[in-house]
């Protein structure tokens, strides 16, 4: 059997873990070296541990304090949280369709679905690919919005040799068990403007201002505002740590199995941090059923925003062609660490034997073609 994912493991890690017999709360000794880390790789401002990348992005909302009827601009072809994280607190979401050749927001149709009720734009850097950033940051600079960085599946990818998670105000990624780095569940709130810290310090403590207290800047520490607990164990920092210490070796690794894929199987997929490989066919259903007959698991992913019960429900029917196009199409494949290339070329194999016709984006031909 050929899985579609497995987490990351090391004996290292649990040694790691064995160290934190002593402090296994948030923000313990391996929070705070990956904090050391994270700043010096990537230069990331400030940087905050989160249980998970839902609850990073339902803090941007509350630090900026979104409000009820507020809009947010997100695609359409994205997973749940990016909508959820703003929903929950009133805001209506905006949908964008994807680009003609890759998943990732059209970013030229947001100009025209600004209203005077907009507040901010949230791009999701998709398979951990990036979109023109300069051009957004123009556009959100232009109608005075907040940017947000949903980079769930963006840790280690790169703009024009920037840090993805930089652009914003701030960012929030994923360290589920499915990422390129990961504790089983987990995430990080980045924020690159420091006039944000300390409201998102309260939230995440609960509402209370217990880092000041830790910090030693006042005795005691009280409720001073609304918050919840999404602080990470630092157990789960722990077997983090063991992975960014490791970053180049695992990068590399994942960078040679995609690039197996594309020789094979030719698919363009953009190169972002090699967090998912994807093929176009005429039936996702009906690959992924011939690869699971012969040992292989893979996955569709997202039925679009605009598609969706609960949105058909709450808002105008809308038709966002792109990403409806990339949801009846796109499969992904088995991509993770101890994934070997032998076995790659076995899928790729059996995918060319289907009989399934694939189709290549063509990024100055409008959508897809076999």
């Amino acid at each position: 059997m050929i899985y579609f994912n497995k987490p990351f493991f090391h004996e290292k890690c649990l040694q790691y873990i064995q160290d934190t017999s002593h402090h296994q709360s948030g923000d313990g000794k391996y929070s705070r070296l990956l904090y050391t880390l994270l700043k010096d790789r990537y230069k990331f401002p400030y940087t905050l541990l989160t249980t998970n990348c839902t609850h990073a992005l339902e803090m941007m909302g509350m630090i900026v304090n979104i409000q009820p009827g507020d809009e947010i601009i997100i695609p359409s072809y994205t997973f749940v949280s990016t909508a959820n994280a703003f929903v929950r607190l009133g805001a209506k979401v905006v949908l964008v369709d994807s680009c003609p050749h890759h998943p990732t927001m059209d970013i030229e149709r947001i100009p025209s679905l600004v209203t005077e009720k907009t507040r901010a734009v949230c791009i999701v850097h998709y398979a951990g690919v990036s979109c023109d950033m300069d051009r957004l940051q123009e556009i959100c600079q232009t109608h005075n919005l907040f940017l947000f960085e949903d980079a769930a599946q963006a840790i280690h990818s790169y703009y024009r040799g920037r840090p993805l998670g930089t652009f914003g105000v701030m960012s929030a990624f994923s360290f589920h068990e499915t990422k390129n780095v990961n504790c089983g569940e987990g995430g990080l709130l980045v924020i690159n403007d420091d006039q944000y810290v300390e409201e998102a310090e309260i939230i995440r403590e609960k509402g209370t201002n217990r880092s000041q207290f830790t910090n030693k800047i006042i005795s005691k520490y009280e409720w001073v505002g609304v918050g919840s607990s999404y602080l990470l164990s630092d157990i789960n920092a722990a077997y983090l740590y063991y992975q960014f210490l490791h970053m180049e070796e695992l990068f590399h690794h994942r960078k040679n199995l995609w690039l197996t894929y594309e020789k094979y199987l030719h698919q363009h997929n953009p190169e972002g941090n090699y967090h998912i490989y994807y093929v176009l066919c005429d039936s996702p259903s009906t690959l992924k059923e011939f690869l699971s007959r012969h040992g292989i698991m893979t996955a569709t992913h997202y039925i679009p925003l605009h598609q969706s019960s609960y949105y058909c429900t709450h808002y105008q029917e809308i038709e966002l062609p792109c990403s409806e196009f990339f949801s009846n199409h796109l499969l992904r494949l088995p991509l993770y660490h101890d994934l070997t290339i032998a076995e790659v070329e076995h899928i790729c194999k059996v995918i060319l034997t289907s009989d399934m016709r694939l189709y290549i984006p063509t990024p100055h031909q409008g959508l897809l073609s076999p």
